[in-house]
């Protein structure tokens, strides 16, 4: 099946043979490309070696749980999407699972054709349609394939975690994003609310990206941040 699935590379992870095979033979029904991990450690390797575009991710695995896998890519710096699949239909799966920076989360007993639409959903929302691998926002480019930003045609240079940062700005131009979103999706875990660590980043993006252009990070007093047009007001 052709189309925009063809492009993209999913990574499904689950102990459990049939689930897994079954999961695998849906997607790759949609056009998707697929590898499969039957263990943490295994999932872990193929994730540094493939770099897939989504994880789904079984919570409970044999060697190393979901959550620990997820704890790993975070600290590495990969901001891969990823879809939990628990059997324990709690709160506190969910809380823990999006807390750690996952996307979503889907209880076991589920539904082929429901994980695909998460699945669809996911990757519309962090890969957006068009040059998936390029973000641009204003005069402002992002290639999530070499890590490279170039303002003004000028390459700037940023820290892993500056990197992280400036991506998920982009991913949502023109909304303000509170501490809370950019601490679970760019750190990948919560604060008590009283650390500085996100206004001090946005303080050392603006001055990078300020060299090459007038400021585009507006600050929501009391809110949060996100991406503006220069000409705004």
């Amino acid at each position: 099946m052709a189309g925009p699935a063809a492009q993209q590379r999913l990574l499904v992870v689950d102990d459990e043979p049939f689930i897994l095979d079954a999961v695998a033979a849906s997607l790759r029904f949609l056009g998707f490309e697929v590898d499969t991990a039957a263990t943490g450690r295994a999932a872990l390797l193929r994730a540094r070696e493939s770099e897939p575009d989504l994880i789904v991710l079984d919570v409970l695995l044999p060697d190393v749980d979901g959550f620990a896998i997820v704890r790993r890519l975070r600290e590495e710096g990969s901001a891969v999407p990823v879809i939990f699949l628990t059997a324990k239909d709690t709160q506190r799966d969910a809380v823990t699972g999006l807390g750690l920076g996952a996307d979503d989360y889907v209880t076991k007993p589920f539904g082929l054709e429901e994980l695909a639409a998460r699945v669809r959903a996911v990757l519309r929302r962090t890969r957006p349609e068009g040059n998936g691998a390029t973000l641009r926002f204003a005069d402002l480019e992002l290639n999530q394939d070499n890590y490279e930003v170039h303002r003004a045609g000028h390459l700037v240079s940023l820290s892993r975690t500056e990197f992280r940062l400036l991506r998920y700005l982009m991913l949502n131009p023109g909304r303000v994003l509170t501490r809370e979103q950019l601490l679970r999706h760019v750190w990948s875990y919560d604060f008590d609310g009283s650390s500085t660590v996100v206004g001090t980043y946005i303080s050392y993006l603006r001055r990078k990206l300020g060299a090459f252009g007038p400021d585009l990070i507006h600050t929501e007093r009391g809110v949060g941040f996100g991406l503006r047009q220069p000409d705004a007001s």
